[in-house]
């Protein structure tokens, strides 16, 4: 009841899934269909580590970026740091721009080394029994129609139990698994949303967020957080937020995503 009633008359289509201990489960608006934006950076690391396994890739394989690979008109702290191209960055390094701080030129960069492209991660996540979404569109594809952005979808239930299988299952070496964990719990964006009601309280949490832009009706297309979430009483729980075609200021969108786990935390603790 609590979390339904803390999205009330909020201007937006709001969507929750906690799984508790790995087996409870509580959904709100759970079968819409919802952007994920760059939260499906998580499924594509999965995929990659994937594809790196069976390849025997180490994670220091380098790949070389040229000026072409950085969109200008998009966000990416990679271009903003190296304009010009012309380096070349380990797999590791371009995962902790995908993960921490949600780099789109990042993103796109290890679609063009994983072949396949969005296919074959929308494959990989189906192949682990996660049928309730799709990956049909890389980052630039999505910024040149915002349309796009809508064909990349999750329902938050999926989101929290990849979280879950990721967590629980080897789906890969754990030298890949243990990196992707790590990087997600030092991820840098998002820090008033999942994150905020937990810091300083002995807890542990790994996420990634994905912000959209605005559409045609001024509605932020997406903004949302998934995460799992530890806590000192040894009981953990994964969590999804999306908000979706909010008419609410993206600082709004974000503190509902923030009261949502507050009052999940509370309830855990």
């Amino acid at each position: 009841m609590q979390l339904k009633k803390a999205i009330e008359g909020k201007n937006a289509e709001i969507g929750i899934a906690v799984i508790i201990d790995g087996k409870d489960t509580i959904t709100v608006n759970n079968h819409t269909h919802y952007p994920m934006m760059s939260v499906f950076k998580f499924h594509q690391a999965l995929a990659l580590a994937d594809y790196m396994d069976k390849k025997g890739l180490s994670l220091e394989t380098q790949i070389p970026i040229a000026k072409s690979d950085l969109q200008p008109n998009t966000y990416s702290p990679l271009r903003d740091k190296y304009p010009q191209g012309g380096i070349k960055m380990s797999i590791a390094d371009l995962l902790r721009y995908t993960l921490q701080q949600s780099d789109n030129n990042a993103c796109d960069i290890l679609f063009n080394y994983q072949q396949g492209g969005p296919k074959a991660l929308n494959d990989y996540i189906h192949s682990l029994g996660i049928k309730d979404c799709a990956i049909v569109a890389t980052e630039n594809e999505m910024h040149q129609d915002l349309d796009l952005c809508y064909q990349n979808w999750s329902t938050p239930l999926a989101a929290a139990e990849l979280l879950e299988i990721f967590r629980r299952k080897a789906l890969f070496a754990p030298k890949y698994k243990e990196f992707i964990y790590q990087t997600l719990i030092e991820c840098k964006t998002g820090q008033d949303r999942l994150v905020a009601p937990l810091t300083n309280k002995g807890v542990m949490i790994g996420h990634k967020t994905g912000t959209g832009d605005r559409n045609a009706k001024g509605q932020q297309i997406g903004c949302n957080d998934i995460g799992f979430v530890l806590l000192p009483n040894g009981r953990s729980y994964s969590i999804a937020v999306f908000v979706k075609d909010s008419k609410e200021s993206n600082q709004a969108n974000s503190k509902i995503i923030a009261d949502i786990s507050h009052i999940v935390y509370e309830y855990m603790k």
